[in-house]
């Protein structure tokens, strides 16, 4: 049976409605989740409560039903600790190989910067190269001197040494007059036996004038002066290239002894490196000029006009040459360009 209302009745119920609004499908979906999620905790609750009180009054129960809720944990715990186990191995290995690499690069950096730290070792150098720091041991008699077979003259104001197949300028690097001069930081007159030996080859081959001191110069400004030392080995070569003369080196151990005195004899001179004997106690340049009738070796010391007169036996100068097998030493064969 259908109730009636007045329209008095109807009207309020319509005017509520309306200040209500209608109920949309997202509010109703919104309660409903409130409510099962409010059922759900009630169940926890009730659950949780069963289950405590099920420990308490029923412990064979509460066994059973948390059994497999230990056994997960117990392997989720194992797992966990192989886990971290593996990763500590992973992680300890990978530090290992990280400080192995470390430690070869620091190695390698250490290699690199102790090679590039190292002092250049120079190349082959005639030692303190002075007969005045280097007295030979016995001074060659002066009875041996014949100006029949060599002398010293004057010509023009220089210096001349005559005898064998070349007259020679003679400059002479202990005279007085030379003891202001130097050899970069160093006294011509105690290291620059190579500059001098070389200004009398240069000038007496060439014919143009070059001073001790001028060819001492060159020898710095190439690289060929080593302070303290004297002269590098390739200040020979070096030289003589500068001045357009021909250089060879002549092996000792194979030397053409013919060879060497017809080369002598026609206008050659030969730079040799000495040792210690009768012309220095250390190492020492001097020239090789000329050959007498006898077969005797003609020399142009730098450090001394006395040995310069004296003729000497091949075999003597042969066997006081220095060891040095560097830059052609111990012996170059110079001479003026062919043509």
């Amino acid at each position: 049976m259908r109730q009636w209302t007045s329209p008095e009745e109807q009207a309020l119920e319509e005017l509520r409605q309306m200040k209500e609004g209608p109920s949309s499908p997202r509010k109703k979906r919104t309660r409903r989740v409130r409510y099962i999620a409010l059922a759900l905790l009630a169940a926890a609750c009730v659950a949780g409560a069963e289950l405590a009180a099920a420990r308490f009054f029923a412990p064979a129960l509460y066994e059973r039903l948390t059994e497999p809720v230990r056994e997960a944990g117990h392997q989720a715990v194992q797992t966990a600790g192989r886990a971290l186990e593996s990763a500590c191995r992973s992680g300890a290995a990978l530090a290992g190989r990280a400080g192995e690499a470390a430690a070869s690069a620091v190695e390698s950096l250490r290699d690199w910067m102790e090679e590039r730290s190292a002092p250049k070792e120079p190349e082959p150098l005639a030692e303190v190269d002075s007969s005045v720091l280097a007295q030979p041991e016995a001074p060659p008699p002066r009875e041996l001197l014949d100006p029949l077979i060599s002398d010293i003259i004057r010509r023009n104001g220089q210096e001349i040494l005559t005898g064998g197949g070349l007259e020679v300028v003679y400059f002479n690097q202990t005279d007085p007059a030379r003891a202001g001069q130097f050899y970069g930081t160093d006294p011509l007159a105690t290291h620059g036996c190579g500059p001098t030996a070389m200004a009398m080859a240069v000038s007496s081959l060439t014919g143009e004038a070059a001073d001790p001191e001028d060819m001492a110069a060159l020898c710095v400004d190439r690289g060929w002066w080593c302070p303290g030392h004297g002269s590098y080995l390739s200040m020979v070569q070096g030289a003589a290239e500068a001045y357009g003369l021909e250089c060879e080196s002549l092996d000792p151990e194979s030397l053409d002894e013919d060879g060497l005195y017809f080369r002598l004899s026609n206008g050659e001179v030969a730079v040799a490196l000495m040792t210690r004997g009768h012309f220095t106690r250390g190492g020492h340049f001097i020239l090789l000029r000329g050959v007498t009738l006898g077969g005797e070796i003609l020399v142009a010391d730098p450090a001394s006009r006395d040995r310069s007169l004296i003729p000497w036996d091949l075999s003597l100068i042969l066997e006081e040459l220095s060891p040095s097998r560097h830059d052609g030493a111990p012996l170059w064969l110079l001479s003026r360009p062919a043509g």
